[in-house]
């Protein structure tokens, strides 16, 4: 016998349907597909001006279709969003993953500037539309680059808490700031070359920040 199609439980919230079926596994396919296409225009197009019909003739489907699984264009961007924010939990492990104890914590440093200059040059359509409807005040993408940020940013605060022994900033707001530095840049990277200023550079600085804020400790040589 086939698989049966149905979504499994854990799925459900995430994958129901605009009228509040549960799409089964060629609906899902069906709209994993239109959301793919809505990604990859996007690194084209703004948001704000793609229309339901651009994105269903790239996916080979009807408006209808497109309409069965989202009320509008937004409401897919803002899927693919939360699918962001779920992967974005990945840039906790630069953090965790390494030691930052003596000779090898420079090492963990540029990992974890490696880990966000990668997520953000990968990515950098969808988050590109994050920060901006954030910016404009939609709350729906600023929770959601919260919670992109949010494991990344307890995870150093921790470590700053732990080895970080000195009267110097608060360990939370030090890691917030060090995340939001660390974002920002990611997401700038064109900018800083347009200046003159190469990536090897930029990955030289924010290593060093990153390392002294978390340990304390003048970067090496």
């Amino acid at each position: 016998m086939g698989e049966p199609d149905v979504a499994p439980d854990t799925e459900v919230e995430d994958l129901r349907a605009a009228d509040g079926r549960v799409p089964g596994r060629r609906g899902r396919a069906t709209r994993t597909k239109l959301l793919d296409c809505l990604e990859g225009m996007l690194a084209s197009s703004s948001f704000r001006d793609l229309k339901v019909t651009d994105v269903t003739r790239e996916a080979g489907t009807s408006p209808a279709t497109f309409y069965q699984y989202f009320p509008d264009i937004e409401t897919a961007v803002l899927a693919i969003a939360e699918q962001m924010a779920d992967e974005g939990s990945r840039l906790r492990a630069c953090v965790t993953d390494g030691s930052w104890r003596g000779n090898d914590a420079y090492e963990t440093a540029e990992q974890m500037v490696d880990g966000f200059l990668a997520f953000w040059e990968q990515h950098q359509s969808v988050l590109r539309v994050i920060d901006l409807a954030a910016l404009e005040g939609d709350t729906r993408f600023r929770d959601t680059r919260v919670q992109m940020l949010n494991a990344v940013t307890n995870a150093l605060a921790d470590v700053i808490a732990t080895i970080r022994k000195d009267d110097g900033p608060d360990a939370n707001a030090l890691s917030g700031a060090l995340v939001a530095m660390l974002a920002h840049t990611a997401a700038h990277q064109d900018g800083f070359e347009s200046w003159d200023i190469h990536v090897r550079d930029l990955r030289r600085a924010l290593a060093d920040l990153v390392f002294w804020g978390v340990t304390g400790r003048k970067p090496p040589v």
